[in-house]
C-alpha cells in the first residue's frame, strides 16, 4: 500500500515548530527559526492588505531607528531592540508565507498544533505534581507556563469547527475539547480567560451592535461585575494556595495596570503593580528628556531606570528595562506617540474586516477581529505581538493569507460557472 503525503505538509510540520519553539522562551532560537522560515518559504507576490498590516510596525521600527542616532544608546540594546521590534513583522511575513495554497487546511493545523502542546503542557504538570509534588500553583506555573494565547485559539476552533468547515465525530470533538480547555484553564492566566471571552463571544455574534447582541452582552457584563465584586470584598491572601491565589491574582487585575503611584518600598505594593510601576517611570523619564522625545522616543537601544534591581522572569536581575510589560509604554520609549499612534492603528485595522458573504470568510474575519480586540489588553499587560513568548502575528498572517486564496477561489468559481452559463 503506497502512503501519499500532501505537499503541504512540511509546511504545516513547519507552521508547528515556528508556534512551538516561542514555548522555549529561547529568544535566538526564535528568531532564527523565523528567519529561516521566511528565506525558504519567500513568495512573490503579497496583498495589499498584509503589506498595509506590516507597514503599522514597520514605521515603528523606523521611527526607532532614525531617532537612535540622535542618543547614545548601548549598542547591545540597541541590536536586541531591532530583534524585538522586527518581531510582529517577522511573525506576520512567516504566517502568510506558510500558508501556501487553499488546500492547507488552516484550522485543521492549528488545532493540532495546539492539541500538541496542551498534551506537553498537561504532561509537564502531571510530572511536577507526582514526582515533585509541587502543587503552589504560583511554583506549577513557574515550571509548565504563565500562558497559552495559541491554545485559546485552539479550544475556539474546535469549539466553532462546524462554522470552519471541519468534520469530526462527538468522540473526537470531546476529546479534543477536553484537553484543550482542562490545558488552557491550568495557566490560570488573567489574560486567557480575557482572551477565550472576547473569542467566543465575537464567534458568536454578540460583539455585533444589534438588539440581541447588545442585551446578552450588558446581562454578562452585568453578571462579570456582580462576580468580581464578591471577589473584591473577599478577604483573600496574596500568598494563598489554589483557587485563592487565582481569586486574589484577578481581584487585582482591573487595579494592577492603571495605578498612577506605586510604592515602591512596600513590597507587595511594588509586585503587585509592577507594571504600573514600569509605566510610571517610562512616562517620566521620556517627558524628561523633552518634547522631541515626547513625539519621536528615545530611539533604539533606549532603557527606563527602575531605580532599583528587579527580578525578571529569567531568574537574572536588572536595573535598567529595555523591553517592558505594556507594548504602549515601550512603543512610546521607543518611538513616542508617533510610535503608539501607529500601534492603535494596527489594532483598529485588524478590527475593521471587510464584509463577505462567503460563510469561510466571514469566521476568518471574526477570528481577526477577535484578535484586534484581544490585542488591546494584550499590548497593556504582555506586549501584544512584541513579546518573544508570542504567536499571534504567525496566526494573523497564516489566516490573512488563507482568506485571500478562499475568495480568489471563489472569484474563480463565479467566473468559470458565469462562463459556462453563457456558453
Amino acid at each position: 500500500m503506497q502512503i501519499k503525503f500532501s505537499k503541504n505538509l512540511p509546511y504545516q510540520i513547519l507552521f508547528g515548530l515556528c508556534i512551538g519553539v516561542t514555548y522555549l522562551n529561547f529568544y535566538e532560537l526564535n528568531f532564527a527559526l523565523w528567519v529561516f522560515t521566511i528565506a525558504i518559504t519567500f513568495k512573490n507576490t503579497y496583498s495589499v492588505e498584509v503589506l498595509k498590516y506590516i507597514s503599522f510596525f514597520a514605521l515603528i521600527f523606523l521611527t526607532a531607528f532614525v531617532v537612535a542616532f540622535f542618543y547614545d544608546n548601548s549598542f547591545y540594546e540597541t541590536i536586541r531592540d531591532i530583534t524585538y521590534l522586527v518581531k510582529p513583522i517577522l511573525g506576520i511575513l512567516a504566517g502568510y508565507q506558510l500558508c501556501r495554497n487553499y488546500d492547507i487546511k488552516p484550522f485543521q493545523t492549528i488545532l493540532y498544533t495546539g492539541l500538541v502542546i496542551a498534551i506537553i503542557h498537561l504532561s509537564i504538570i502531571a510530572y511536577s505534581v507526582v514526582i515533585f509534588r509541587v502543587v503552589n500553583i504560583h511554583a506549577l506555573r513557574m515550571r509548565a507556563g504563565y500562558f497559552s494565547d495559541f491554545e485559546v485559539y485552539s479550544l475556539i476552533v474546535i469549539m466553532f469547527y462546524k462554522q470552519l468547515g471541519m468534520v469530526f465525530t462527538r468522540r473526537q470533538v470531546w476529546f479534543i475539547l477536553s484537553i484543550l480547555a482542562l490545558s488552557s484553564f491550568m495557566y490560570l492566566s488573567r489574560t486567557n480567560f480575557i482572551q477565550f471571552a472576547i473569542f467566543y463571544l465575537a464567534m458568536k455574534g454578540y460583539l455585533s451592535l444589534n438588539k440581541k447582541a447588545v442585551i446578552i452582552f450588558s446581562i454578562i457584563t452585568g453578571f462579570l461585575l456582580i462576580g468580581y465584586s464578591f471577589i473584591y470584598n473577599m478577604n483573600l491572601s496574596r500568598n494563598g494556595k489554589g483557587m485563592e491565589a487565582l481569586l486574589y491574582k484577578i481581584k487585582n487585575a482591573p487595579i494592577e495596570p492603571f495605578k498612577t503611584k506605586v510604592n515602591p518600598d512596600d513590597w507587595a505594593d511594588f509586585n503587585d503593580n509592577y507594571r504600573s510601576f514600569e509605566t510610571i517611570k517610562t512616562v517620566k523619564q521620556v517627558v524628561n528628556e523633552g518634547t522631541p522625545a515626547i513625539i519621536f522616543g528615545k530611539g533604539l537601544g533606549a532603557t527606563v531606570n527602575m531605580g532599583r534591581e528587579v527580578r525578571t522572569n529569567e531568574g537574572t536581575f536588572v536595573k535598567k528595562q529595555a523591553i517592558l510589560h505594556n507594548a504602549n509604554s515601550t512603543v512610546f520609549l521607543k518611538s513616542g506617540l508617533v510610535g503608539v499612534i501607529f500601534l492603535t492603528l494596527s489594532v483598529v485595522y485588524l478590527c475593521r474586516q471587510k464584509k463577505s458573504n462567503i460563510p469561510i470568510v466571514r469566521q476568518i474575519n471574526l477570528l481577526l477581529f477577535s484578535t484586534g480586540i484581544f490585542l488591546i489588553v494584550a499590548n497593556w499587560v504582555l506586549l501584544g505581538l512584541y513579546l518573544k513568548l508570542d504567536n499571534k502575528s504567525i496566526i494573523i498572517g497564516f489566516l490573512m493569507c488563507y482568506r485571500e486564496l478562499v475568495i480568489k477561489k471563489n472569484n474563480l468559481d463565479l467566473l468559470a460557472n458565469n462562463t459556462n452559463h453563457v456558453n
